[in-house]
């Protein structure tokens, strides 16, 4: 709250000083003076567009004079940053490579303005305010603009505080500012921030990346340390809430780092986590704040923890020496993505004091030309020759030293500024590639160069989407962010003494898996004696035969183990107890899945089945103007083949979960598709018994009892009868799915209970009375002349058909579980094959391979003297 205050005073001094020189247009009618003019550390190009830059170059600066007994001075900044120097130059190396880019704002040059913040919000805001509106000392009232034209753009600030408190100003004028190293998830909010965006993923996304560590290696206890900032504090507020609802882990502690080395409170906040049993700490800080704790960690000698780095420190080389190492080794933090700028180092090789220095912009690049060589540029301070200094000249060779700044190895905030200044880049030439008569604007009007406004390019920017050469594609969701993607980092201690910080997996999200974590945990540098991660929780598991009980004032990660009662209660009746004895586990439930090997093969047996019937039944109906069709009484051998169809598909019904109408029509269309086929295969042996007796003298009354008609009512009366019984079956008592705990305690077979068993044995003993029925008059018949041998087919068909059902009884009444539908549906194909091939078989092998047998003459039985040929 206290920062908040002084955050929202220091923005009213700072508009109030700034823009009170409306009080001067009113005494100078011809022109107007600026108040004051801020000098600040910066660089300038001219261009067509200028975008503005906002860099840490210098830490800190120098309080001035606040006595007002003179003219207060302008703040000094020292201390120099040339890791923030490279990022503003790669922000200068984006614009040069987009100026010589011919198909990215053809005919457009663009310039920058970039100053420095040091680190210090005031000196941040004068910049801003700068690059917003200008920094000429006169305006000339004469319809001529002269001067450094304002910026459409901003790329900046590095910091959330000071992004904040920018885009609150900034945002009132609709001015667009992307950051390239603001987190803080407040910034996500449209209504208060309308023109921010940003390269680097929110805090909110490094929160749930954070958790999902936690959660991998079983983390539940874990202390947090954040810096008394924006950045911090809605860090911890999102952790703390994002454990609360996940429920993966708890806090141990909770401090707040102080701005300055206040010793006492260090010496309290390490001391608590010392006293603490959580061994992971989790720190939201910059690394300018972690570098007092250490200090504090180190006289204590504080060891054996694991620490968890934000991106803002995960790198800093600051806290990567020797002496932090014993203390800091095997840190897990995360980074921001790295990526490849191809040419960055080629220029950054070609700076030159001479060719970038502008008095009117500071003397930044001064300072890095003699912060890398370790010289002074005359005059020379006081005693800097006599110490035996070295005096620059702007000719030495930033190609022979060794510095970080040459070391493009690893660009992270490099790359999140080069995304940003080419997502302005290219809103800006979607917008001047709009079409008169099809903008978006008022009128559907477009934006031209000469009447730019800064909030036209806000339109465009919520759009844009490329890809860039590294690969990554750059856009921007509802809320200003960027589709977030995080690497994950290991501190490695090596052997020899040395420091490397490697890459050991990724957090992002997709749009397919949401957020995902990939961890490479053989590389993973452990700095403990088990080289294994530690064990972090407040209270292990309860061995079996005790159970939780919640630790009083205590997070819900803390409990004690209480044994259990020596009485125990029956698990529900869908439940069976765990190995330990010490709660219910849901049964595992089994049926006769569509999913199981035994099933797909069931499955696949039937639709072959089905398929063989459909080919069968094409074949005769071409054929069925054939002697061997025609005197075979065709009509009937339609019927059996379409009841045989039948037989095939009911078998699907005892597939799968039962359910009420499954179990209820898997029987009565089993039962009704049987004696479908075998009322046909009856009516058949008759008409031939009939038929023979009319040949002989006469019998020629035989014939007309077994006529078409007669033939039709009688299968129908036949199949009449079973469908009545099956009718009686199920409205007296239908089949239903039942839960069978019987053969297994721990499990649930799902099958169908018959309801009524003398249902069900009346439906297979009908089936069985008229396939015995068949058998005996077919049997009866086998010697009968060759003209009516069909007769020894079907007395063949029949005895396999018995044959399977007699064995099918007691083996479905011993199979357990799903094995008893297996059983039945195993029966009904077999019967049906046999019954297919054996009955239609010999009359297939005759009609595609000997179709001379097929022919009137062939046929004609002669037996005895005796030609009979019965025509259907």
């Amino acid at each position: 709250m206290w920062s908040l205050l002084q955050t929202n005073l220091l923005l009213f001094i700072l508009l109030y000083s700034y823009f009170s020189s409306a009080v001067a247009s009113s005494l100078f009618p011809s022109s107007c003076q600026l108040q004051r003019q801020f000098h600040l550390n910066g660089m300038h190009k001219s261009g067509d567009v200028i975008l503005g830059g906002l860099f840490q170059v210098h830490f800190f600066s120098s309080v001035a004079d606040l006595s007002f007994t003179s003219q207060p001075q302008q703040p000094t900044c020292h201390g120099f940053y040339e890791l923030g120097f490279r990022q503003a130059q790669t922000m200068a190396f984006a614009i040069d490579e987009i100026n010589r880019n011919s198909n990215l704002l053809p005919n457009v040059t663009l310039g920058y303005t970039l100053y420095d913040n040091c680190v210090t919000l005031g000196i941040g805001f004068r910049a801003a305010l700068s690059l917003a509106s200008g920094q000429e000392e006169n305006i000339i009232l004469d319809n001529r603009c002269t001067g450094n034209l304002p910026v459409i753009g901003i790329v900046g600030d590095s910091s959330s505080t000071h992004s904040i408190a920018i885009s609150n100003v900034l945002g009132l004028y609709r001015v667009p500012m992307v950051s390239y190293f603001a987190t803080c998830s407040c910034l996500t909010d449209r209504q208060k921030y309308p023109s921010f965006f940003r390269t680097i993923p929110s805090d909110a996304f490094q929160v749930r990346a954070m958790i999902q560590i936690l959660k991998h290696f079983g983390w539940t206890w874990a202390g947090l340390l954040v810096s008394d900032d924006d950045y911090g504090l809605h860090a911890a507020r999102s952790l703390q809430s994002d454990l609360s609802l996940s429920g993966e882990g708890c806090l141990a502690y909770f401090e707040i780092l102080p701005w300055d080395k206040d010793m006492d409170e260090l010496r309290r906040i390490v001391n608590v986590m010392k006293m603490s049993s959580a061994r992971v700490v989790i720190v939201f800080a910059h690394h300018s704040r972690i570098v007092n704790l250490m200090e504090e960690v180190v006289r204590q000698n504080l060891t054996g923890l694991q620490w968890m780095a934000s991106e803002a420190w995960t790198e800093a080389t600051v806290l990567q020496t020797p002496q932090l190492m014993p203390y800091l080794g095997g840190t897990l933090g995360i980074a921001i993505r790295r990526g490849e700028i191809p040419g960055l180092r080629e220029f950054l090789l070609q700076i030159r004091p001479d060719l970038h220095h502008n008095n009117s912009y500071g003397n930044s690049m001064v300072r890095f030309w003699e912060f890398t060589f370790k010289c002074r540029f005359a005059p020379a301070p006081t005693g800097w020759v006599e110490g035996r200094g070295t005096l620059c000249t702007g000719e030495e060779d930033l190609d022979h030293v060794d510095s970080e700044f040459l070391d493009i190895s690893n660009l992270r905030p490099e790359y999140n500024v080069y995304k940003a200044v080419y997502a302005l880049a290219y809103s800006l030439d979607d917008m001047l590639r709009c079409k008169p008569g099809r903008g978006p604007f008022r009128g559907h009007s477009c934006a031209t160069l000469q009447t730019l406004e800064p909030w036209q390019l806000i339109y465009y920017l919520e759009m844009v989407n490329f890809t860039t050469p590294f690969g990554d594609q750059v856009s921007f969701d509802e809320n200003g962010d960027v589709v977030p993607i995080y690497d994950v980092m290991n501190w490695l201690w090596l052997p020899d003494g040395n420091i490397k910080i490697q890459t050991v997996g990724e957090v992002k999200r997709s749009a397919f898996k949401g957020e995902e974590l990939i961890l490479d945990e053989d590389k993973i540098f452990w700095n403990f004696e088990s080289k294994k991660p530690p064990r972090s929780v407040c209270s292990e598991s309860c061995p079996p035969g005790t159970h939780m009980v919640r630790k009083k004032e205590e997070p819900k990660c803390c409990f004690d183990c209480i044994p259990y009662s020596l009485e125990c209660t029956n698990c529900p009746e869908d439940f069976w107890s765990n190995p330990q004895r010490d709660h219910c586990v849901p049964k595992k439930t089994e049926f006769l899945s569509y999913h199981e090997p035994l099933g797909i093969c069931l499955t696949a047996i039937s639709l072959l089945g089905t398929f063989i019937c459909v080919i069968v039944l094409g074949i005769f109906f071409y054929h069925r103007r054939t002697p061997i069709i025609r005197a075979n009484n065709s009509e009937l051998s339609f019927q059996l083949l379409l009841s045989l169809k039948l037989c095939f598909l009911c078998s699907l019904l005892f597939i799968g979960r039962p359910r009420l109408w499954t179990c209820q029509l898997r029987h009565a269309a089993f039962g009704i598709s049987f004696v479908l086929c075998v009322s046909c295969i009856l009516v058949k042996t008759m008409v031939v018994l009939a038929v023979f007796k009319a040949s002989k003298p006469g019998g020629g009354t035989s014939l007309k009892w077994f006529g078409a008609m007669q033939q039709r009512g009688t299968v129908l009366f036949l199949t009449a009868i079973q469908a009545a019984i099956c009718t009686t079956w199920l409205v007296s008592s239908s089949p239903t799915p039942h839960k069978n705990t019987q053969y297994h305690n721990d499990k649930i077979i799902y099958e169908c209970a018959v309801g009524s068993t003398v249902g069900f044995a009346v439906l297979l003993g009908y089936i069985g009375m008229l396939a015995f029925l068949s058998f005996l008059i077919a049997f009866l018949v086998r010697n009968l002349p060759d003209s009516f041998n069909e007769a020894k087919l079907i007395t063949f068909s029949m005895l396999i058909f018995c044959t399977v059902w007699v064995a099918f009884v007691p083996v479905y009444i011993s199979s357990p579980g799903n094995y008893a539908d297996a059983v039945e549906v195993f029966a009904i194909l077999a019967s049906s094959f046999g019954l297919l091939v054996t009955l239609f078989g010999p009359k297939c092998y005759i009609i595609l391979l000997r179709p001379e047998l097929n022919t009137k003459k062939a046929i004609m039985a002669r037996r005895n003297g005796t030609q009979i040929f019965h025509i259907q």
